[in-house]
């Protein structure tokens, strides 16, 4: 095996399209790969070679010919199996729809190949992408390639396992509530949650989403280097008019002051001694490369995130109860069964109420940033869980549900947040959230870079089983 599935995707599509390596050989590269690492981890659980192998030659043929080519081109890839891909099952990790087959491509993978990014897998997510852990009745269990003790996060934990693992240069990802930055954390990567309305999404083979699921769930990019995360934004946030949601916003916008705000504990989050000091590590780096760096509380997230849940679980009891009782997954009822709990269902003013206030408190944090253009602060107030940690107990999932405060806050005003892998510590991987204004993942990706430059390198790692 050659070492091409080291690459960056940046590195992988500039030699592709300067002919110093074709996309076949990437493409062949990147599938041994997963077939030498995948078993360890349970990652990628739908594995295209003869579809990557085509797409890899299309690749070459247009380069041959002279053609332009995307963005992305010969860069190996994976998608989640929640979304909605020509030919394959979106299974969303549930036995029940181990047999919806998708027509049509849902947008963001349609951007994807658009860009001439190669698919060579599929990724696994948690049964009704519900939780921080990844872990189905179809698919099975997903590692964290780092270290097996630990949860690879979720929803999107597949993804983020891919990645660190060197299975493709870039994972996509959805969140709602955390499913790209967790991984990205846990995994010891970088992973971007965009702005609502910034990469278009959209599956045809399921209903319309419920209005909560279309404010909040979005998705984006996991990667081993900021550079990576810029380039798959670009490609995947490509116009298709298929997602009303969609906003044509310029990827750069105006100059804005390196003014950051550090906010170690929001709302009284009891962060943890080996958090804070990376985020003031994070925050030195900032300072020395000429931010300016201001510790303050930052606006409300605790109220967000109890509407946050409330929307989405009232939406959810509308169907999901009866699908939960169908697929008999242990963890989703558990899981559910607590969030129940910790939100009660609301009659239809408390709705609309939790509605009505979304404004209030998209207007608080558009107003802060205004004056502190970048935020700074925990992806979590732990480090990364031990794996299973939420299905434990009641009071353990608490536990987890608390230390994710952010994670749950941030989706409700639709701002956007990127993880920042910052290194390692007691085997543990640390990161820090961005968070910035609507639209201005520009901000996000400049502050993350500087991070990311005083830091270590993100490097695939070999699987530790």
């Amino acid at each position: 095996m050659s070492e091409l599935w080291r690459l960056t995707a940046s590195e992988v599509a500039a030699k592709v399209a300067a002919k110093a390596v074709s996309a076949r050989e990437v493409a062949q590269d990147a599938l041994a790969r997963l077939a030498a690492v995948n078993p360890a981890i349970n990652a990628v659980v739908q594995e295209m070679p003869e579809q990557a192998l085509a797409a890899a030659d299309a690749v070459d043929a247009a380069i041959a010919r002279g053609q332009p080519v995307g963005p992305l081109a010969g860069v190996p890839v994976t998608v989640k199996v929640n979304v909605d891909q020509a030919g394959f099952a979106t299974t969303n990790g549930l036995r029940l729809q181990r047999d919806l087959v998708a027509k049509e491509d849902n947008p963001v993978v349609a951007n994807l190949k658009k860009a001439g990014a190669v698919i060579i897998g599929r990724t696994n997510t948690p049964a009704f992408s519900l939780r921080w852990f990844t872990r189905n009745s179809l698919h099975g269990h997903t590692k964290n390639p780092r270290n097996p003790a630990l949860t690879p996060g979720g929803s999107s934990g597949g993804a983020g396992a891919a990645v660190a693992a060197g299975i493709g240069a870039i994972g996509h990802g959805t969140d709602i509530g955390g499913s790209i930055r967790y991984p990205a954390y846990a995994c010891g990567i970088h992973g971007l949650r965009p702005t609502l309305g910034r990469i278009p999404a959209w599956n045809p083979s399921g209903p319309e989403r419920a209005i909560g699921a279309q404010l909040m769930a979005v998705s984006g990019p996991l990667a081993r280097s900021i550079a990576d995360i810029r380039l798959a934004l670009a490609a995947m946030a490509a116009e298709d008019l298929r997602d009303p949601w969609w906003v044509p916003a310029p990827l750069e916008g105006p100059p804005a002051p390196k003014r950051a705000a550090l906010c170690i504990r929001p709302e009284g989050l009891a962060t943890t001694p080996e958090v804070e000091r990376a985020l003031r590590d994070a925050a030195l780096r900032l300072q020395e490369r000429g931010w300016s760096i201001v510790e303050t509380p930052c606006p409300p997230l605790r109220e967000p995130a109890r509407l946050q849940a409330q929307l989405w679980l009232a939406e959810s009891r509308r169907g999901l109860n009866t699908a939960l009782e169908k697929e008999d997954d242990a963890d989703a009822r558990f899981v559910f069964a607590q969030m129940e709990r910790l939100a009660p269902a609301p009659d239809l003013n408390a709705f609309q109420d939790a509605l009505q206030a979304r404004a209030g408190f998209t207007r608080q944090w558009q107003m802060f940033l205004k004056n502190y253009p970048v935020v700074l602060l925990p992806v979590c107030s732990e480090l990364p869980f031990n794996d299973l940690l939420d299905v434990e107990s009641p009071e353990a999932f608490d536990r987890v549900i608390e230390a994710q405060l952010v994670q749950v806050g941030l989706p409700l005003m639709g701002l956007p947040g990127l993880t920042v892998a910052t290194g390692e510590t007691d085997g543990r991987p640390t990161g820090v959230q961005l968070i910035a204004g609507r639209y201005r993942e520009d901000l996000l990706l400049e502050a993350g870079a500087v991070i990311e430059a005083a830091g270590p390198a993100v490097v695939p790692v070999d699987p530790v089983v």
